[in-house]
């Protein structure tokens, strides 16, 4: 129970410092508006037309499947550096975590997310 009790402390002080430091930017920071400060900046450039549009949605999903297999490298790196002392379990598992990357793999593929419109 005093682990938890130490976890506890660490989370609330990291918390308050956290709120502090907030505060006391938002006290000390100076406040003095104006017109340039309070324009949209577009590289130097002054925007034509509405400034809120819609992106397409390819530019996030290439990201997400890109995060998709960096994770998958994170999760992979530990397990081959103990494959020998961790046993024919953790290469199971290995391979049902694989598999079930190659399925979302085939799914984002059948779907034509990859294709570029």
């Amino acid at each position: 129970m005093r682990d938890y009790i130490i976890i506890g402390v660490f989370l609330i002080a990291s918390a308050v410092f956290g709120i502090l430091l907030l505060l006391i930017s938002t006290l000390l920071r100076p406040k003095k508006p104006n017109k340039e400060k309070l324009s949209t900046y577009e590289c130097g450039i002054e925007t034509k037309g509405p400034t809120w549009i819609r992106f397409n949605v390819s530019y996030f999903m290439y990201a997400l499947i890109f995060m998709l297999f960096d994770i998958e490298t994170v999760f992979l790196l530990p397990w081959a550096v103990k494959f020998r002392a961790l046993g024919i379990f953790a290469f199971i598992e290995m391979i049902i975590f694989i598999g079930i990357l190659i399925i979302g793999l085939w799914y984002v593929w059948k779907e034509a997310v990859l294709k570029w419109k």
